[in-house]
């Protein structure tokens, strides 16, 4: 039960942030939105429909897209999700009212980053607003293309429409729009604690990974790798550590073997002990018990 009521809550305060950006950021720079809100927005700048309440009209047959590709569960979210974005969009149209920001550039950047927000947060929680949210979710599901990033390409076709009715300006703005929305939402998708991977190349390997060990309290592997000019073959250190582990590392290569080649990569999407469980210092006395050190001969 309180996961329902975190999800939902979720889903309604991302529903929120995004109606607000485009009650206060939207209208008043006639910027354009992808999907059936950004059809929506057309029919309000050209007949002054409400945008909630035409958007929803408008999702109720990709509601069958979903009960035919997607779970029950997604489309009673969905359609919660829904009706929460129609409704909140529809009872803050008063915010449009007035002008908060005069620069086009800055009102398009609050307004991306405030849609990329409330995105991030329905997508946590496999939450959507409807429109191309669905088909986003049912492109992701058979070929594993972020719902971002389906939207992004979706929504870039349908500007390309839109060019012809309300010009090149706003277009180039509501792209802006996207790109920084969709950015966001992936970024927030992924997390801000990247991490690092090194590689390690080393002629003292079983010294460097001990120290590591013990000092850092990060398991190492063993990778065997061999030079292709002079064939000689030689254990490769592979680790991987959060940012604040980062300078710790280096200065036990440092200190250790001056000669040392290193490769830092930034990673993310880390899972297992130490990343996604909670931290436990390693020491060699429980590496050689456990054999938590691996190999790979």
């Amino acid at each position: 039960m309180k996961k329902l009521i975190y999800k939902y809550s979720m889903i309604t305060l991302g529903c929120a942030i995004i109606a607000i950006a485009i009650n206060c950021f939207y209208l008043q720079q006639h910027f354009l939105n992808g999907g059936i809100s950004g059809i929506a927005m057309i029919l309000y700048y050209l007949l002054g429909w409400p945008i909630g309440t035409v958007s929803f009209i408008l999702n109720v047959p990709l509601f069958f897209v979903a009960y035919r590709y997607l779970s029950k569960t997604f489309l009673i979210d969905t359609i919660f999700g829904t009706a929460m974005f129609s409704l909140i969009l529809d009872l803050t149209a008063f915010l449009a009212q007035n002008t908060y920001v005069k620069d086009p550039l800055l009102s398009c950047i609050a307004g991306g980053v405030l849609f990329g927000v409330g995105s991030a947060m329905m997508y946590k929680v496999d939450g959507s607003s409807g429109g191309t949210d669905i088909i986003g979710f049912v492109i992701y599901k058979y070929y594993s293309i972020s719902v971002s990033t389906s939207e992004f390409i979706i929504n870039a076709v349908i500007m390309v429409f839109c060019a012809f009715l309300f010009g090149l300006e706003p277009v180039l703005y509501s792209m802006i729009i996207f790109y920084l929305s969709f950015r966001l939402t992936n970024v927030l998708m992924d997390g801000f604690d990247y991490k690092k991977n090194f590689i390690i190349i080393t002629n003292k390997p079983d010294e460097l990974a001990q120290s590591i060990m013990t000092e850092v309290g990060r398991g190492v592997t063993f990778l065997h790798g061999e030079g292709a000019y002079t064939h000689q073959t030689r254990k490769l250190l592979f680790v991987v550590v959060k940012l604040t582990q980062v300078n710790k590392i280096k200065n036990i290569v440092k200190e250790l073997d001056r000669d040392a080649f290193m490769i830092i990569h930034d990673t993310a999407d880390v899972l297992g002990h130490g990343f996604t469980l909670p931290d436990k210092v390693i020491d060699a006395e429980e590496v050689k018990k456990k054999q938590m050190f691996f190999y790979s001969d």
